[in-house]
């Protein structure tokens, strides 16, 4: 069931959409507020490719909602020229639900971090999620508490020496994409800030989508964890980053002989395994399937905290109705019934009434 459906604006709407004439630029979405992130950290790179990527979409800056909570990632709603709000800790998911189920003629977006989602705000974020609310998460992570300066977060590695973990940090942390599939989220991404092509290609994919996406973009924090990220980058990416396309075998690395990627992902017992594409029969190399709710998570616990072997692109898309569609509708069947007319005092009443006679 889509807004379609139920007789709703679509985003945008009819007012929503701008015109030839009107024809968005970069420059339009970018505000007059001076940036104020640390030289080189990877939220520059993030904030240029959604400067870029928004004009695309079609939708007037108007029509445009940033929510953010607490955190460096969470300053993103002053540098667009778009509506926003820098929210309370770990909340963004909550104000942004509101809205959305509020407001269908408008597209709303959500900016945290891996501290500010997945610690206090870790219970807002799931619910969101398994919720299927008409937003798009940005999960900006890179696995340390940058605003408060350098302690560990949820997703900091075990033995991570900071200044809340002098001997090493002994949590486990969580996996986002694991964490996001686990709660039903309808769309779930994956990008690396310096990859522009591929971050574009995700953020419009769940642009498109309508339901809850969440996009987990790995981003470096050159002040208090910097570096965390170049193996992505560097030296063996090759064979440590994989690209998944839906429809297409999982090859990836350098090229062989045969112009496809030395390495591929197979099935081995119920999870899966990379190995050298050429000790292995074709058939065997796995097809990315987004609407695989097991493949996805199969993919997102492919490497561990080493990022040994990481997935990018989209782990799942599926067609579900979304929970602001369904209270649209349950508020339109309540007006139905009534014959358009409210009786404050009944709905108060309810079922159950007791009258007290003096």
């Amino acid at each position: 069931m889509t807004a379609t459906d139920l007789g709703l604006p679509s985003i945008g709407g009819l007012d929503g959409v701008p015109t030839t004439e009107d024809k968005q630029t970069a420059k339009d979405f970018t505000s007059d507020q001076e940036v104020r992130w640390c030289p080189g950290c990877g939220d520059y790179a993030v904030l240029a490719a959604v400067r870029q990527f928004l004009p695309t979409l079609g939708i007037k800056r108007e029509n445009t909602v940033f929510v953010s909570g607490i955190g460096c990632s969470s300053r993103f709603p002053y540098y667009l020229n778009t509506y926003g709000m820098h929210s309370i800790h770990g909340r963004a998911p909550t104000i942004a639900t509101g809205l959305a189920t509020s407001r269908p003629d408008l597209s709303v977006w959500v900016v945290t971090g891996d501290g500010d989602a997945l610690s206090i705000g870790g219970n807002h974020l799931i619910h969101a999620l398994r919720r299927n609310v008409n937003l798009k998460i940005l999960l900006f992570n890179n696995r340390i508490y940058g605003l408060t300066k350098g302690q560990y977060s949820p997703t900091s590695e075990v033995g991570k020496v900071t200044k809340s973990t002098p001997m090493g940090s002994l949590d486990h942390p969580f996996n986002p994409i694991s964490l996001a599939l686990g709660a039903e989220a309808s769309f779930v991404g994956r990008a690396l800030d310096s990859d522009r092509k591929s971050l574009t290609s995700v953020l419009g994919a769940a642009a498109a989508h309508r339901g809850s996406a969440l996009v987990e973009i790995f981003q470096d924090c050159p002040i208090f964890n910097d570096g965390s990220f170049d193996v992505l980058r560097k030296g063996d990416n090759g064979s440590r980053l994989i690209p998944v396309t839906h429809g297409e075998p999982i090859r990836f690395g350098p090229e062989g002989e045969d112009g496809l990627g030395t390495w591929a992902v197979v099935q081995k017992g119920f999870g899966l395994a990379v190995v050298e594409a050429d000790t292995v029969d074709p058939s065997r190399i796995v097809v990315h399937d987004e609407t695989d709710h097991e493949l996805a998570f199969a993919l997102s616990r492919l490497s561990d905290q080493d990022l040994t072997h990481t997935v990018t692109g989209i782990f799942r898309q599926v067609e579900h109705t979304t929970y602001d569609d369904a209270a649209r509708a349950q508020v339109q069947q309540a007006r139905d019934a009534a014959n358009g007319e409210a009786d404050l005092q009944k709905l108060l009443d309810g079922r159950d009434t007791w009258t007290i006679v003096a």
